[in-house]
């Protein structure tokens, strides 16, 4: 195989590896503001071309348009995305963190152009989802891709996809230290400090490149917001109980319309533009809506300007999440669109469209935080103050309560508004909504599709590895014990010798009793009042300590560890009460993970390579179906097919059939054949010819 200029050339070079990646940090974040800057200016481009065109030739549509001009962006987005990179569907950040964790941080090329495209035509035409998914997903794909060419180690790899995380976060919202949080927070990819270094200078590069072409001010211009009294906190920490519950809603919504459209047996390119036709038609009705609609609808025979009256739910929102920060919105507008917005957003994305959900769930923080505000205020206007506040800190909430991700809502609502006076309450109410989000349901807008596909993912690690090994697989089978009756001398001598930080204790029954640390002794040797000579083991052991049995798997051993931070269990035995049969301790479990990991990828090469028996003289064959082909149109029972030759299967749009004889077959259809190697190629010419 001919080797890669890229990586011979490094090899000869041989440059000192930390100015290499930082000269590739610096790479990937100016490429991706570039990206961004190019993105949300196509956005604006596809915007007006789309509704100013639509009303100039079909002036007579009025708010119709709001239903035909997402369908139209749809069914251009949904083939894209169906026949050229599947990746791109959706959010995009779930898809960036899957490859972390299962793939070395690799990425296909082609993701960056297709989530572009797709998601510029989404928002574009009205789609309600955010820009910012796209980005960190484009801007992880050009880290990956640098880093694939490169022939670069996984490790590298990953730092450098989030580098383009960050540089995604820092170029749209001109925010670099909440693109560095989102980086770590968000895809916990567990940098080291040199690695650190890289993801800030990406995105600060990100950052200026950004504020060249788009101008250096904050996402949002907010009125200077300060609270009134220390007792304003409580109306903060009401928004947060709240913010929980919308975002706990948020997160199901979207998942229950996803499911609802993987599930349904349709052309996947389609999909998107029936969500398109639910959104135009809740953006129809809205405006209809008392207290909602910019104007009159009948006012757009006149010629009302399209581009000028959107409805609210369309789009990122931006523009209308500026008026709630100035209080301007009715009470009655906020709280509709608390509901409207998250099922817009379901709708969008839900079916299959391209687009981010962070900026959906900030909108939907200022609507709750604007609502929650008018009426704190109507109630208690001289100690809750202006409302804006309140919709300003709303926006970190839902955010945290959706992402689990305090620290980036709190950072990011920072810098988009420029102002530091409300830290207090950002602070308790994004951490407030992320904890009580995360007990009523423990995965995060993000993780809930992983957790479909049964990657858990935690610490940038997929914690469905740790479900796969069990205890007894790692454990130290002959660990070394102390007896209860032994004086603290011996013990002493025991930590000297072996240098291990604990020990499990036994009675005269060969029992388990307890266990014994090397802080229990310290601090018992640090009372000079106590007579040493005199107190055994027992003394200062701890008594019925905290157990795992060997078949359990390491996951368990991992939730009973946690609680108390504790660095090692005594496995027993489950037919006899008390038995020791060995000792894990966090080393073990750290080998644990890597045992899952190679039985995982040794799992996925048998499932690809021996999903069947096949004889020594059986194949597959697999061939599409083009326009003038013999098959096209007829069914399976019209054609004479040898008996040594099965039709496996049959992939029609990205969904999978199991021919049966009436099955027919259609111009695309992907056919996978089974049988005798010689009769194979007959058989696929029966398909093309007859």
């Amino acid at each position: 195989m001919k080797r890669n200029p890229f990586g011979a050339f490094l090899d000869k070079v041989s440059p000192p590896e930390g100015l290499f990646l930082l000269i590739l940090s610096v790479i990937i974040g100016a490429s991706t503001g570039l990206a961004a800057v190019f993105f949300i200016h196509l956005i604006a481009i596809i915007q007006n071309r789309s509704y100013g065109t639509v009303q100039f030739l079909f002036p007579h549509l009025g708010v119709w348009s709001y239903v035909f001009v997402p369908i139209g962006g749809a069914l251009i987005a949904g083939p894209l995305i169906a026949w050229f990179a599947r990746e791109a569907k959706g959010h995009g950040v779930p898809e960036v963190m899957q490859a972390l964790v299962l793939h070395g941080g690799r990425i296909r090329p082609r993701v960056a152009i297709a989530k572009i495209v797709a998601s510029a035509l989404c928002i574009g035409t009205g789609g309600s989802a955010g820009r910012e998914g796209p980005i960190v997903q484009v801007g992880s794909t050009l880290g990956s891709g640098i880093g694939q060419l490169l022939h670069l180690s996984d490790d590298r790899i990953k730092n450098l996809v989030a580098c383009g995380a960050a540089a995604g976060i820092a170029a749209t919202f001109n925010a670099p230290i909440a693109g560095v949080a989102f980086a770590i927070e968000v895809l916990m990819c567990e940098l080291q400090v040199r690695m650190f270094g890289n993801v800030v200078i990406s995105a600060v590069s990100a950052a200026v490149v950004s504020q060249i072409f788009l101008g250096d001010r904050p996402a949002f211009t907010v009125p200077s917001y300060s609270m009134n009294s220390p007792l304003t906190i409580f109306f903060y920490l009401l928004l947060g109980l709240a913010a929980a519950f919308v975002g706990v809603f948020f997160i199901r919504m979207l998942g229950w319309f996803e499911d609802l459209f993987d599930n349904w047996d349709f052309p996947l390119s389609l999909k998107p533009a029936v969500g398109a036709l639910l959104l135009g038609l809740l953006g129809c009705l809205s405006l209809y809506l008392p207290g909602v609609n910019f104007s009159n609808p009948t006012e757009f025979q006149l010629g009302m300007p399209l581009i000028e009256n959107i409805p609210h739910m369309y789009g990122s929102g931006f523009t209308f999440i500026e008026e709630a920060l100035h209080g301007n919105a009715s009470f009655l507008l906020l709280t509709l669109l608390i509901f409207l917005k998250p099922l817009a957003t379901s709708f969008t994305l839900g079916s299959g469209n391209s687009g981010g959900v962070f900026a959906p769930s900030l909108f939907i923080g200022a609507m709750l935080g604007g609502a929650m505000g008018k009426i704190f205020s109507a109630w208690q206007p001289e100690l809750a103050g202006p409302p804006g506040a309140y919709a300003l800190v709303g926006m970190a909430a839902v955010f945290s309560a959706c992402a689990h991700a305090p620290l980036t809502a709190m950072l990011i609502v920072f810098e988009m508004s420029n102002d530091y006076a409300l830290i207090l309450p950002l602070m308790l109410t994004a951490v407030t909504a992320s904890y009580l989000a995360h007990y009523l349901y423990p995965e995060s807008i993000y993780t809930m599709k992983l957790a479909k596909r049964n990657v858990r993912f935690e610490q940038g690690r997929d914690m469905d590895i740790m479900q796969s090994v069990q205890v007894r697989e790692v454990m130290n089978r002959e660990p070394i014990t102390i007896r209860t009756t032994q004086p603290l001398a011996e013990l002493y001598q025991q930590f000297q010798e072996t240098n291990f930080l604990g020990f499990p204790v036994l009675d005269e029954k060969d029992t388990l009793w307890g266990i014994v640390s090397l802080q229990d002794l310290e601090k018992t040797l640090s009372q000079t009042a106590i007579n040493l000579r005199s107190l055994k083991v027992e003394d200062i052991a701890t008594v019925d300590p905290v157990t795992v049995y060997s078949d359990e798997p390491i996951w368990t051993a991992i939730q009973k560890m946690a609680p108390r931070d504790l660095a090692r269990l005594p496995v027993v035995s489950r037919s006899s009460k008390g038995q020791l049969l060995g000792l894990i301790s966090r080393s073990d479990i750290l080998r644990a993970y890597d045992v899952g990991i190679v039985r995982k990828q040794r799992g996925q090469l048998l499932e690809s390579q021996i999903t069947l028996r096949r004889a020594q003289h059986n194949d597959f064959t697999e061939f599409r179906l083009k326009a003038g082909h013999y098959a096209v149109g007829k069914k399976l029972n019209e054609l004479k097919l040898s008996e040594s030759i099965n039709v496996v299967s049959v992939d029609r749009e990205g969904v999978l059939h199991i021919p049966r004889g009436h099955t027919y077959f259609a111009i695309g259809d992907i056919i996978t054949l089974f049988g005798r190697k010689n009769h194979l190629e007959p058989t696929r010419d029966q398909f093309f010819t007859g």
